[in-house]
């Protein structure tokens, strides 16, 4: 492999759909459905532009950091007086919002997507409430409620539109006993996400291989919706048959242009301790069928504060990517860039 780019033509023709010409050469990004930044100017007013610039020693603005995949819930105080936790899903480890908002200051980590956790279910008011008071460092992603009477579609159109959510956590062990999430409400839900733009996360926590024929059948019957896969579909380096089929089918996804992958919770699918490098080969061959400006970092905070710390989570992705050929430009992608292209106008440059 050389860089990210993938071996499959077809491949690649597909990963310019969203705007990245090329994610590891060292070549421009290529906006393809908007014109370049002074396209109408000429060549040569460009260059003195460019030149004014330089010696002006104009400081260039840093990449923001975006943490694509985090929980914040009620402290124990907060729970007592307003938001109570869901009853069996006390959580065990701190994670209100000043613990992780001062965790996020002292990693250098600008903004995050905040994932609906279990620990309030279906109740989303402590995460909405942080929403409303930081609306420019977080976007929230809701928890769909597959629920049979179908009120589930209804309870996700109002998050999105009057609560301002903008993505939605498909956990397909919420689903009634025997369902699946490709039963008539997960489809009412999953369309109606496609209809209002907002990306389908999906909780693979007890394998890929049980809900891959699910994911397929979502992504061919509605490709307008988005598809984000976290924690790398629950895919650990492979070392058996059967693992090395479920992190095929992880690549083969790469066919359907609404899928990215969340590098995130590292310490959920690594073997070995941090920096988890045993992850290198698998982000190597996920930036090499998806493309880096489909794969992001996540921590999965605040589960990874007592494996390595919230800092460590970060600096993990640094450790892992010196042992693959991996571009600056590709990090970029993975640490931001990605999660900022879907969500746009949230975490302005």
């Amino acid at each position: 492999m050389k860089g990210s780019f993938s071996h499959n033509p077809k491949a690649m023709a597909v990963r310019l759909t969203p705007l990245l010409l090329s994610a590891s050469a060292q070549v421009p990004v290529v906006q393809l459905k908007c014109p370049p930044p002074f396209a109408h100017i000429s060549t040569k007013t460009r260059f003195i532009v460019s030149a004014g610039r330089m010696a002006t020693n104009e400081p260039q603005s840093r990449t923001k950091i975006i943490d694509s995949h985090l929980h914040v819930w009620a402290s124990p105080q907060e729970a007592a007086d307003k938001y109570p936790y869901f009853p069996g899903q006390e959580p065990t480890l701190p994670g209100d919002v000043d613990f992780l908002l001062k965790s996020m200051e002292e990693a250098g980590v600008d903004g995050a997507l905040i994932v609906q956790p279990i620990n309030h279910k279906f109740d989303h008011s402590l995460v909405t409430s942080v929403l409303k008071k930081y609306p420019s460092k977080f976007v929230g992603c809701c928890l769909a409620n597959p629920t049979e009477d179908g009120s589930g579609v209804k309870q996700l159109e109002r998050l999105i539109l009057q609560d301002n959510y903008r993505a939605v956590r498909f956990n397909p062990y919420l689903w009634p006993s025997g369902q699946q999430m490709t039963n008539e409400v997960g489809k009412a839900m999953f369309s109606k996400a496609g209809e209002l733009g907002v990306p389908v996360g999906f909780m693979c926590m007890k394998g890929l291989s049980l809900h891959i024929s699910e994911i397929e059948e979502l992504c061919t019957e509605f490709p307008s919706t988005t598809v984000l896969l976290d924690h790398l579909a629950f895919c650990k380096p492979p070392i058996n048959d059967e693992e090395k089929l479920a992190f095929s089918a992880l690549l083969k996804l790469s066919r359907f242009p609404q899928v990215y992958v969340k590098f995130s919770a590292l310490f959920r699918v690594s073997r070995m301790p941090f920096p988890y490098q045993d992850l290198s080969h698998s982000l190597s061959q996920v930036v090499s069928s998806f493309g880096a400006n489909h794969v992001m970092w996540g921590s999965d905070f605040p589960f990874v504060v007592p494996e390595c710390g919230y800092k460590g989570a970060k600096e993990a992705i640094s450790l892992i990517v010196n042992q693959i050929p991996l571009s600056s430009t590709d990090l970029e992608w993975i640490m931001g860039r990605t999660v900022m292209q879907l969500f746009q106008n949230q975490w302005l440059p």
